[in-house]
């Protein structure tokens, strides 16, 4: 009976915040919806909107592509030609009942290279709110409500010609919660994420998997193999990877900000769980979308930069990261937009072909999802733009020749300053005999003037088309750079069962030098899940435990109490 009561008093302190939190914080912006009068609610002129605009120092900015051409924006990523695909949902909140699911991937193409759109394509239509795409694989991935389809253009005319469902049963219960955030990882896996509201159980050839809530999943489409990342969030519509393929996430319905995130990590609102990580920048509103600069056509001091959207707020943010233990601080630069435009609601960002960031602006006097209701008139189904920002004076990054090019040559493209490129190499590199790509990759390996960075760059492109180069990933654990060494360990966490003596490398990292290695071996160790592994997480202990570690052997202890605790029983085990 005390543990109930203790129990409900702690869930009547946390509504108590969530109800202060909303009354206190949100009220401009959530019964402002509510109240707002039809007078109020801006003209759709895309000239009017940009002549509100103020940007940070340096920077430029103008319409990629608006309605016609595009509606109601809701997830954007480039492919290796340098065109566009965008998920557009016009039925979005919801559907009525006898309504056509007619949602649509729109992709946008830029001929002429002026920074504007002159091409839109419906390529795939009769979708039913769809949140995320990503090009790749000869195709295209598209979350259509609870499935992923993968969509095909067997004759070159930019329409869809073939459709496969790649999984399904994720959950449906919320269309603003359901899978999004699409985001291609350095490794060659697909990362998507989902909501607090979303109860997901999946079928796969490796048995089902099941996210209870929020969280990020990965998947690797040529082995079918579906794990979950992190869990939590409430609303997480942002996930990036850095230089060095460290995690970041942002919520669009909590308040810290950025969140750094590493493999089991836990936040607000994950499902069972008695302890939870906290964000890089408590007091932040609620954003969506996230972009790392990592282009040549920025300068120096904005490289490494996270970008996101303050939807709510009708402004575009930028945070500076800098590492701290383990982990990072974060602390925000000058907004790149903000406005008072009502309609102005940016939701996705991405780095183009030409270094440029676009900007998905979702066009919406009203986006209030609960407060307003799903049919209220006042809500806009047929507007969207996409915005483009440049630097001013700075020559654009150059776009990359993927298409039909030498195995060699793409390969090369792996040294770039461009993130963009480096990205659509791996993934090109997919497509090519693998054999191939094995000589070339270690060709490269092998030449003059070879950065860490770039061998980082080619253990990864190795990893995306399924080849373990144990050589080279032996030589970067044992890098002088903290952060490369980190991102090989990272590569043991999904390959800990390819590598023989896998159990002798990671008992090495986990009393690594610096605390990021060591705590990416701690996570790595307890994927392997063995008595031998806990042991080795043990070691952590000998040095210095910060807050990430400290969580990091709280949850390896929870986790793995079916296999350590035997083998203490039996005094097998000791903690010393």
């Amino acid at each position: 009976m005390k543990r109930l009561k203790l129990s409900q008093k702690k869930k009547m302190i946390f509504w108590n915040k969530v109800i202060a939190f909303i009354f206190i914080v949100l009220p401009g912006n959530v019964f402002a919806q509510r109240n707002l009068p039809l007078n109020a609610i801006p003209k759709p002129d895309p000239s009017e909107q940009i002549s509100t605009f103020i940007l940070d120092e340096g920077l430029e900015i103008n319409l990629f592509a608006s309605d016609p051409m595009i509606a109601k924006p809701i997830g954007m990523n480039w492919d290796e030609n340098g065109r566009l695909w965008v998920v557009s949902s016009r039925l979005y909140p919801h559907i009525k009942p006898g309504q056509r699911s007619d949602d649509k991937v729109v992709v946008l193409e830029d001929l002429d290279g002026d920074g504007v759109a002159d091409k839109s394509t419906d390529f795939a239509k009769d979708l039913l709110i769809p949140t995320g795409i990503m090009p790749g694989d000869g195709g295209v991935y598209v979350a259509n409500s609870t499935e992923i389809l993968f969509l095909r253009d067997l004759d070159g005319d930019l329409k869809e010609d073939q459709r496969r469902v790649v999984l399904s049963g994720f959950g449906t219960e919320d269309t603003h919660h359901i899978i999004h955030a699409f985001r291609g990882g350095p490794d060659g896996m697909m990362y998507f994420n989902q909501s607090i509201y979303i109860h997901s159980h999946v079928e796969t050839p490796h048995g089902v998997r099941r996210l209870l809530a929020g969280g990020i999943w990965h998947y690797r489409p040529e082995t079918g193999e579906l794990e979950v990342f992190a869990r939590g969030f409430v609303n997480s519509w942002g996930h990036i990877f850095d230089r060095y393929g460290q995690s970041f996430a942002t919520d669009g319905a909590y308040g810290e900000g950025i969140n750094y995130v590493f493999p089991g990590s836990v936040f607000v609102t994950a499902h069972n769980t008695k302890r939870i990580m906290r964000g890089l920048n408590p007091g932040q509103p609620k954003q969506c979308g996230l972009e790392i600069v990592n282009s040549s056509h920025f300068p120096d001091e904005w490289q490494g930069n996270l970008v996101t959207n303050d939807f709510r707020g009708h402004r575009v943010n930028r945070f500076i990261i800098s590492e701290s233990g383990s982990g990072y601080v974060s602390r925000q630069a000058p907004d790149l937009i903000r406005t008072t435009h009502k309609a102005f609601r940016p939701i996705d960002v991405k780095v183009g072909p030409d270094g440029a960031l676009y900007i998905a602006d979702w066009y919406n006097p009203i986006i209030q999802h609960g407060e307003v209701d799903f049919r209220d008139p006042r809500r806009d189904h047929v507007h969207g733009r996409i915005w483009r920002v440049t630097y001013k004076g700075r020559k654009l990054s150059q776009k990359p020749k993927l298409i039909n090019q030498e195995v060699r040559a793409i390969v090369n493209q792996l040294k770039s300053p461009d993130s963009y490129t480096r990205h659509f190499a791996k993934r090109n590199l997919r497509l090519r005999k693998k054999s191939e790509v094995i000589t070339e990759l270690k060709l490269l390996e092998d030449s003059e003037g070879i950065t860490e960075e770039d061998r980082l760059e080619i253990l990864w492109a190795n990893q995306a088309i399924n080849n373990l180069p144990e050589p080279l990933l032996k030589k970067l654990l044992i890098s002088k750079d903290h952060r490369v060494r980190a991102a090989a360990v990272r590569v043991l966490y999904h390959w800990s069962d390819r590598v023989d003596d896998c159990m002798e490398l990671l008992t090495d990292a986990v009393i690594d030098e610096h605390p990021r290695v060591r705590l990416e071996a701690i996570s790595a160790l307890r994927q392997v899940g063995t008595v031998q592994s806990f042991k080795a997480i043990l070691k952590a202990f000998t040095k210095d435990v910060d807050a990430n570690i400290d969580f990091a052997l709280w949850l390896s202890t929870r986790e793995m109490e079916s296999v350590w605790l035997p083998a203490f029983e039996k005094g097998e085990l000791s903690f010393g």
